[in-house]
């Protein structure tokens, strides 16, 4: 009976020793490389320190268990985040930035919506690439709430004219609507009249084309006139007049 409980003694021994080597190591196994995809917004440095923050922050069971167990962090302009642990040394953090196609200002903040309209955010903090939008007539606005505004097709029509700048990456600054919803850009010094939303696509070529010309507009104080733009006739009424 004595030999019977020598030998289950010592594989119990044996088993919390490995255990508690194991529990050491994995308490004590810092993360070493962190990988970030899908941030326009924060560099890499930016999402470590805001995921993986204080001197606990690396420790790859600590990062684990936060990951799995506790609620993730609410970033401005991050829809979610994934953490992949490929490894206990190796992570990878895929963030999805919220949609953002414009803001308007107000009470002294910046109100950032979405494709459809909805504020996603509020901020101090202006975004760069993201053009500020004025001219629309709206009442209270409410965060994660539609922008209040009678005619809900803008929306469509202030996408479809971000997504062609975004396409021939021209740097606006702003875009203003009026009363008929007719827009002008504001390109550094330079405005641009658009008129209505019509062969769009064609203005905004014609205009990338216009400023990979001559660059130089861009800081005169001027008007490039482009709502007499049509398919038929491309070049009719386009002019620059300087103010």
């Amino acid at each position: 009976m004595r030999e019977f409980w020598r030998k289950h003694h010592g594989g119990i021994g044996i088993a919390l020793a490995v255990f508690l080597l194991g529990a050491i190591l994995f308490l004590t196994v810092r993360i070493q490389n962190i990988t970030v995809t899908g941030s326009e917004r924060y560099t890499a440095e930016e999402v470590e320190e805001l995921l993986f923050p204080g001197s606990w922050g690396k420790n790859a069971a600590v990062a684990y268990l936060n990951y799995r167990l506790k609620p993730h962090r609410q970033i401005p302009f991050v829809e979610d985040y994934r953490i992949v642990f490929h490894s206990p040394l190796d992570v990878e953090v895929i963030i999805y930035e919220k949609s953002i196609v414009g803001y308007v200002s107000y009470m002294s903040s910046y109100m950032y919506f979405d494709r459809d309209g909805i504020i996603v955010e509020s901020s101090g903090e202006k975004l760069e690439g993201v053009p500020w939008i004025t001219g629309l007539d709206f009442g209270q606005i409410v965060l994660y709430k539609p922008l209040p505004v009678e005619d809900r097709d803008i929306f469509q029509e202030i996408l479809n004219l971000t997504q062609q700048l975004s396409l021939y990456e021209i740097p606006v600054d702003r875009i203003s609507y009026d009363s008929q919803g007719q827009a002008t850009l504001y390109i550094r010094q330079m405005e641009v009249t658009l008129g209505d939303n019509r062969d769009i696509d064609g203005k905004i070529s014609t205009l990338n084309d216009i400023l990979t010309d001559q660059p130089q507009l861009m800081d005169i104080e001027g008007v490039l006139e482009l709502e007499n733009y049509t398919e038929s006739n491309s070049h009719a009424g386009i002019t620059f007049r300087r103010k």
